[in-house]
This record gives structure tokens, sequence and C-alpha cells, in this order.
């Protein structure tokens, strides 16, 4: 972190006047700002970007907005508060919805108690028409926005005229946005921006839109909590600003007038985290995942009911469903005063909960990551977290959830869906006393959110590809991006590519004589508006009360499944499912006991890389018996069984586990890498040994470790299981090993929707899923064949490895496990960590008549026999 530095061009921060006038308020309200807070400041005022960094509930927000004031106080001393419509002074970009609402009312709060003539705008897809058109006749001082709202404004006429004051430009919960399309998005946007507030040059005159006597001076901070690679985040964020120097150069600006300084401001501040782990009355020795939460639920009653405000927070909306059934059937004292919240309920039901958090009127909530952001419930004073979190940072933003104030402690409950989650609370105990931080690895060359931007701006005022090729350039992303790779994608979008060039509808953008690009079409136009995003998801389909009234959606695929009379849970109701018309399943309130709880696609979130390693290490501790922690002593009985049966891997260690049972024969490895790693890695180690004999397998997994399971013994010891990890062939091994060419396909889809080759229809007439993933199919099929080198199929394969199998981790993987020490065990019969993952297989492969759950409780009894 640098320090502020001063020269006789900046003034210190306290002897400015703005300074003294929101001190004073503050003074008023009985605060006093942080040193991280004033050191932002003066930061701000000196012309300098930069990242805030501070954990959750520390006035992150503050110290870039009430920097921003200062800054306008000190421009106008004498009449800053009769200073009227002064065109966007601070554009503010937000992942969620939810968090621009509360964000706005804090900051119309300032504004009032200062005085200022300043207008709050929320942009997003919550926002009216009349809305819309009120900010643009009169641009508010502060606009809060989405990525893609902040896109749709790119795809006006006109749209320099509202960037051309901006001074700063904030970004929040900047750890949520990098490392996802979204961020490139933003990234993007940002490019534009800056070229504008520098110097640009007009697409149509090669004349300056701005003159160097009005050059506004835009910053940019990035605001976030909990990351590991700071640097990195800062970079990625302000790459545009650190690259952009070639205007300066050619209008003989002094470089004082726009300082690329960066720094990294960060809060040492001591945010105290209590860390609860609920202990069950027994430990089973053969867990299985998810059932023992719900048994757990009676213990959190009394948490619930000593606490003022209480979140509990669950990693799945279906299981939220059932959390908050349970929960009204075992404690009926707490209805009306507890609440469900979740992305695929009605925005509306979203609203009224979130509004009742604020006013302290709720007693729980049983809520999704719908609140995991920075959201200022401040009764809020417990946080519950039902199974693992799946990764440190995650479950510190949850914990800081409570106690959201400076100061406060966070108070945050652990409470296990199975006994081996235990050994995860001490992890992460262990991780975040040691400051274990995940990091968030930006993404580079996404071919797709440049082709969907590329129409954008040719929606807007229209782009000249040189201009703009240099404006992508500067970003992170695109930085590696080569002039042959951009005139490709330009020529995808006006001529439609190699492979499309017999179809008008792939001509979207035309080429004016003096070289404009730009879409005249208006049908073309409206389509592209309408569906400017990163976010692609399962077709969703409204779920409407048949006497009126939306209560939320599910994904199509879901309804598919049911028939008509079939109950299922939603919004924490139970519904019967009366007909399905117009992408629209029209339900009616049923009071059946027994219902269907929806799960949703993409539920099953991985094990980070920072929690495996930590957890190793916590196994390790567990082994030697070197630890005191509450949990491991607690899980002793199972560690013994465990050890007396098997073996308990060490940190350097990893454990293969041959056994025989009457289902066939069981190869189990622990590599502790999450369920993302283990499903490349059982593939790969599948088509390994399949190549020296010749073998079927059926595979399962969880985070801990992976199945593979035979009807024959599998040809794995101590002088063959060396080879099956080596790192020789890796690559090829790995497409070979799933069909990569499907897994591709798939990926495809998405990626065509944000390239916009595919149409996702009108509002209301959205096509179904089906229809697309064929769309996409006959797309991929036809580049495959024609168009071999087409940028989006190239990216489609290369999303394949890096995301899906995450192949740069699992490379790591292999090569630490080669490092290690190889245990092959060969238990007579099933052992604690084995149990979980053939549980899951059970789920699987469940051909038989009977109740997985009784299978399962068979199996745990003749087990204990």
């Amino acid at each position: 972190m640098q320090t502020t530095t001063t020269n006789n061009a900046v003034p210190l921060l306290q002897a400015t006047k703005g300074y003294a006038i929101v001190q004073q308020w503050l003074a008023s309200k009985g605060l006093k700002p942080f040193t991280f807070q004033e050191e932002a400041w003066q930061h701000i005022i000196n012309g300098q970007s930069g990242l805030v960094n501070a954990p959750t509930g520390c006035g992150k927000t503050y110290a870039v907005f009430l920097g921003s004031i200062i800054q306008f106080i000190n421009t106008y001393p004498d009449n800053y508060q009769t200073q009227k419509s002064n065109g966007l002074q601070l554009l503010w970009v937000t992942p969620l919805r939810a968090l621009a609402k509360d964000i706005g009312r804090a900051m119309e709060e300032v504004i009032a108690g200062l005085g200022l003539q300043w207008k709050v705008g929320i942009r997003n897809g919550d926002t009216s028409t009349t809305d819309r058109q009120k900010q643009k006749k009169n641009i508010p001082e502060v606009l809060i926005i989405t990525p893609e709202s902040l896109h749709l404004l790119l795809a006006q006429k006109g749209y320099p005229e509202i960037f051309k004051t901006v001074k700063t430009i904030a970004v929040d919960e900047w750890h949520e946005l990098i490392g996802s399309k979204r961020g490139v998005q933003v990234e993007l946007a940002i490019s534009r921006i800056v070229s504008l507030c520098t110097v640009d040059r007009s697409p149509l005159t090669d004349t300056p839109l701005l003159t160097t006597d009005d050059l506004p001076l835009t910053t940019i901070w990035g605001i976030s909590a909990t990351i590991g690679n700071l640097e990195e985040a800062k970079a990625v964020l302000l790459a545009s600003l650190t690259t952009h120097h070639s205007p300066l150069t050619t209008y003989d600006l002094p470089l004082t007038t726009y300082d690329c300084d960066s720094v990294i401001v960060k809060a040492n501040l001591d945010k105290k985290i209590e860390i609860h782990s609920i202990i069950p009355d027994e430990i089973e020795k053969y867990p299985w995942a998810g059932h023992l939460g719900i048994k757990l639920a009676e213990s959190i009653v009394p948490i619930i009911e000593k606490s003022k405000t209480t979140l509990v927070f669950i990693n799945t909306r279906g299981m939220s469903e059932r959390w908050y059934q349970t929960l009204l059937d075992i404690a009926p004292q707490f209805a009306g005063a507890i609440a469900l919240h979740h992305g695929s309920m009605e925005q509306e039901l979203r609203l009224w909960v979130e509004d009742a958090l604020h006013t302290g009127t709720l007693k729980a909530v049983v809520c999704t990551a719908s609140l995991d952001l920075g959201v200022d419930f401040r009764p809020v004073d417990t946080v519950i977290q039902v199974g693992s979190p799946k990764g440190v940072s995650r479950f510190l933003q949850r914990a800081g959830r409570s106690g959201h104030q400076p100061g406060e402690t966070s108070n945050i409950y652990f409470l296990p869906t199975h006994s081996l989650e235990l050994v995860e609370a001490a992890a992460l105990k262990t991780a975040i006393k040691h400051n274990e931080i995940e990091s968030k690895q930006p993404l580079v060359l996404c071919y797709d959110v440049l082709t969907q931007y590329l129409c954008t701006l040719a929606v807007g005022d229209g782009f000249m590809p040189d201009a703009i090729f240099k404006e992508v350039k500067n970003t992170f992303c695109f930085s590696e991006i080569t002039k042959e790779e951009f005139d490709a994608l330009i020529n995808h979008i006006t001529v439609g590519g190699v492979a499309l060039q017999q179809y008008d509808e792939y001509k979207k953008v035309e080429i004016e004589e003096n070289g404009l690009h730009i879409i005249k079409s208006r049908r073309i136009a409206m389509r592209h508006r309408m569906h400017i995003g990163t976010i692609v998801s399962d077709a969703m389909m409204k779920v409407k009360l048949m006497s009126g009234g939306y209560i939320g959606v599910i994904e199509e695929w879901f309804i598919s499944r049911l028939e008509t009379g079939d109950v299922f849970t939603l919004a924490g109701r139970n519904v019967e499912l009366v007909l399905i018309k117009d992408m629209t399943a029209f339900v009616k309130k049923s009071t059946a006991k027994k219902s269907i709880v929806p799960s949703w696609m993409g539920g099953r979130m991985s094990l980070t890389a920072n929690l495996g390693q930590v957890l190793r290490e916590t196994f390790s501790e567990a082994a030697t018996g070197s630890s005191q922690s509450v949990e491991l002593k607690a899980l002793q009985p199972l560690f013994d069984l465990q050890a007396e049966l098997s073996h308990i891997p060490k940190v350097n260690e990893l454990l293969i586990e041959q056994i025989e049972s009457k289902d066939g024969y069981h190869l189990l490895v622990y590599p502790f890498e999450g369920r993302q790693v283990h499903e490349a890695m059982s593939a790969l180690l599948a088509y390994r040994i399949s190549k020296t004999t010749p073998i079927t397998f059926s595979i399962a997994m969880n985070d801990y470790g992976f199945e593979l399971l035979s009807d024959q013994p599998i040809p794995v010891d101590d002088s063959t299981v060396h080879e099956l990890f080596t790192l020789e062939n890796l690559l090829a091994d790995i497409q070979r090993s799933v069909n990569s060419v499907e897994m591709a396909a798939r990926k495809f889809r998405d990626i065509a929707v944000i390239g916009g080759l595919i149409f996702q229809g009108m509002p209301g007439e959205q096509k179904k899923a089906r229809h697309l993933q064929s769309s996409a199919s006959l797309l991929f099929k036809v580049f495959s064949e024609y168009d071999p080198n087409n940028l989006l199929l190239r990216q489609a394969y290369n999303e394949v490895l890096s995301q899906q199998m995450e192949e740069q981790r699992l490379r790591v993987a292999m090569h630490r496990i080669l490092q290690s020490t190889i245990i092959i065990q060969y238990p007579q019969k099933l052992t604690p960590l084995s149990f979980p993952i053939i549980a899951d297989g059970l789920n699987r492969n469940n051909l038989s008549s009977e109740t997985l759950e009784n299978r399962i409780k068979k199996m745990q009894q003749q087990l204990a026999g």
C-alpha cells in the first residue's frame, strides 16, 4: 500500500473545506472517519485511482463516496449547496440489484445532511421506463448501475454526453465481478469511458470530443472485501488507465493532469469474528451428505430465539425451501416472523423480505447466495451457515452479514450436514486465523463478450474499428488480442464470418463510406438491447397462481418432469401444477403434506483450492493427534475407526483405498481438491486404467475424493499407480477421457447466446431451452466443419478446459500428488472416508425400489454390526 504523497499542487486533505464539512457531518452523527477512509479521500482529491480493501461492514462505501463529495465541495467551496444540475459526477457500478437500493438510501442521507443539490439515480432491470426517461433528460449526479445497464447506456444515441462530466467510477464488490464475464463487461465499459473522458477522437470527424480546457479528471476505484490477489485485482480494474497514455502525448498535456498512479488502501481493522461449531450429540462414524443438517434443525431454534435477527445460509435454493418448511414445522412460534429469500422468488417478495430485514421485523431469514453481498441489514446479529461454504472468502462474506457495523462482532454458527464437515469447520478457523483468502483469476480473451460489446457500440453512435481496437487492447482481458483476431470478429458481425456469409440475419453491422460501423436496422437494434448481458441460465418458467399473482420462477427442465396434479414447493408454499402455457406454469395452493422440492441446475459448488489445502493440513493434524480444536476432538471416534480400518492421510500423502463389496470393486482416491477437479481426475484415471485392460467404470465423487466402481478387479498397485498421475500427455488424455466435443458443444450454447448468434425470443415468448440447444448445436457443427478456426468455437473448447475441468488446477494437483507418498490400503469393509462417496454413488445409480435413505441406513447398520 502506498502512503499519501502531496506536493504544492495538491492540498492536504485536512486543510480542505470539503473535509471540514464532511467531518462535521460525521461528528453530528457520533461518527469519526477511519484512517483508511481518510487515506482514500486524500488519494481521490490527488486525482489517483485505486482499490479499497476492508472487512465487510467497516465503511468501504464511505471511503469512496465521501471522497467524491469532498472533491466536489473543494471544487465549489462557496456555492456547493446551490450548485445544481452538475452532470454525472459519480458512476457507481454494483453487481446486485438488491445492493443498489441500500447504497442509494445511504447516499441520499449524506446528501440531505450536507444540503447538496445532488440527485441519486438507480439504473438496473427494475428501473421503470419513466425513471429512465427522467435520467435521460436530467442525468443525476450519482448513478448506481449494474454492468448490464451500463452497456445499455453505451447503446444509446449520444451516450458520450452522459459521461463527459464523470469524475469517479466506483466498482463495488469487485471481488465478485473479477473472474466473471460481468467483470469483463466492466473492463470494456471503463475502457470506453476513460477514452471519452481523457481526449477522444469523434468517430465521425477525427477531432477531439472534449477540449483540453474542460478535460475532466476521471478516477477509478474498486471496492473489495475478501480477495487474495489484491494487486492483480487492482491491475485488472485499472488496466485502461495505466496503459492509456497516447492521448496525453498526442495533445501535449502535462502528465500531472491525468495521474495514472494507483494505490491499494487497506483497512488495518481487526474485524472480530466469532465462529461457533454446532456439534451433534452423536457423531456418526459412517456419514453421508445432506441428511444430518435437517436432523440438527432443532439445535438452531434457541440460537434464533436469543438473537435479534438471524440469517440462515443454505447453499442451494432447493434445500432453502426444505429448511424454511422444517423450521416452521418444528418451531410454529416463528410463523410470520421468518421468511425465505432466494433468486428464483418473485422480485416483490424478495424486496419485501429485504425491507423487513432493514426494519428488524423478521426474526430469521432462510437464504442462499442472494444475500451474500454487502447489503447493510443492521438488525442482523447472527449468521448460521448450513453445510460447507466451499470457500474461505464466501464464509467470511456471510459472517460479515452479522454485526454489519464498525466495531461490532460478527457471529457465525457452522452447522454440518454430515460429520466430516466438522473437519471443514476446523479448517475454516485455521484459514481465517492465517488470512488464507482465495484469489480470483481474471478471464482473458472472452470473444463472445467482445462481440456483444461491438454490437452494443454499433447500436449507439457506431464505432471506428481502429480506435476501438486500441481501447480494447488496453483492457486486461484483451491485452493479448491480435489485430487478426479483432478483424475476424469485425468480419463476423458485418458479413457473417467465413461460415455464415449466405445468411442476412448474421450481417448485423453496416459500414458507412467514412468507415463508421453502425447498426441501422431497428429490429436488430431492439433485439440486441433486449439481450445485453453475460448471465446465461437455463430457460426459466414463471410460476403463477390461478387466482392471480406470481410467486417465482423455476427452470424449465424441472417443470417438464412434472405431471398435472404434482405438488412442489416454491417460495415457501406448497403448490399443485395445473397447466403450462406460454412459458408459465399455472398452479394452485395445496394442503398436501408431501411435495417435491425443486432442484436447480448447477446447484453444487466445489471446494476452493485454498480450503482444500487447509483441509489436507487439518486431516494431517487429526492423524498425528496434534490438534486442540473442539471439532477434531469430537470426531475422534470417527478418526479412530478410519485409522483402524485404513489410514488417515497426512498433508504429504495421497490415500487410495481398494474395497470389495457386493456392489463390485471400489477404487477410492482422496486428493481433497473439490468436486470439479475430482470429476476431471476420475475420468482421466478411468481412461488411463482402461488403456491397460478392458474395463468399465461407474464414477462418483464429493469434495474429498472420488470412486471408480467396476464389476471386475481394478489393476492398480504400487508398481502402476504413479503412471496414473503422470503429467505426460495430460492435455491429450484429458480430451480423450471425456467427450470434450460434447462438452464444448454444450458450452458453445452460452457463448452463442452472449455473442448474439442465437436470439432468445421476445419477452413472454422465450424460446424453449431445447430449441436454443438445437440452434447452438447446428451452429457448432457448421463452424466445426466449415470454419474450424472460428474464435467462438475455440473459446468453447478453452472454457471447457479452464473453467469446467479446471485444467490448470488439475495439473497442479497431479504435480502435488507425484511429489507425495501414495499409500494404497485394502480395507475389509467401507471406511468413514469412503462411505459418503459410495452413498452419493447410490443416488446416481439407484435402480432399487427401496428409498435411498433406507438403503443407506441398512448399510450403516451392517457396518456397525
